[in-house]
């Protein structure tokens, strides 16, 4: 069995996902949904990533119609499944939640006050087997302007000031995260040089953010993921 890793849009890959998975030699099929390619059914699969990208998960196109179709399916044979960003809202939408505009957009590492973005684990989370090992509160990056509204079956596990809802439980093994903590230096360069919501910023200022986090920001998404393994029952 492999993982399915599904990219929304080709410059938001898996990063440090990627690194992990084939440190473990562990088998992956990453489809890219922006060159054509279609959802596969989940069901060939040891577990579901869905990375984030530019769409709306109340986008009414063939692609969205798909992939929330697919996601409900990995969710229903309990597959486990990790969405990011846009596989976070589409995770809630085809649950039964709601994706809905934002009061802010957040982008980049810094929130409008210029303070580092973080997010604050709740009981839940601080007790959930994704974050063992990890200290909140968490760094994280931010390119998104919608986001969630939850049925009274999800849980939340994560809080932020200007967007509540940022990582999300439904069931045992589906997770949602609103941030991203799967960058590497080779995707942070490719997204603050291309994707509309990071290019007018402050690029020098980016980049000494980035390296000032890097460390902390690296360790603590490589646990995260390292724990969804562990979840996912594939590693000790």
């Amino acid at each position: 069995m492999k993982f399915l890793i599904v990219k929304n849009i080709t410059r938001e890959g898996p990063g440090l996902l990627e690194e992990l998975l084939d440190s473990y030699n562990f088998g992956y099929d990453i489809v890219d949904l922006d060159k054509g390619e279609s959802f596969p059914d989940p069901s060939d699969y040891s577990a579901v990533i869905v990375m984030g990208g530019p769409d709306s998960a109340n986008d009414t196109t063939p692609k969205m119609r798909e992939e929330l179709k697919r996601i409900k399916e990995a969710t229903d044979a309990k597959i486990p499944y990790l969405g990011v960003c846009l596989g976070m809202q589409t995770l809630v939408k085809a649950n039964g939640g709601e994706v809905y505009r934002n009061d802010i957009k957040e982008v980049g590492w810094r929130d409008p006050e210029g303070i580092y973005l973080v997010v604050d684990l709740t009981d839940r989370g601080t007790s959930d087997p994704l974050f063992a090992g990890i200290t909140s509160p968490l760094n994280i990056f931010h390119l998104h302007g919608e986001t969630v509204r939850l049925t009274r079956g999800m849980r939340l596990l994560a809080t932020g000031k200007y967007c509540k809802n940022q990582i999300v439980k439904i069931g045992d093994n589906a997770y949602g995260i609103q941030g991203h903590f799967e960058l590497t230096p080779h995707m942070f360069d490719e997204w603050r040089t291309q994707d509309p919501d990071l290019t007018p910023l402050d690029q020098e200022a980016l980049q000494a953010d980035y390296a000032r986090l890097r460390k902390k920001y690296e360790a603590t998404g490589t646990q995260i993921l390292k724990n969804f393994l562990r979840i996912a029952k594939l590693i000790d």
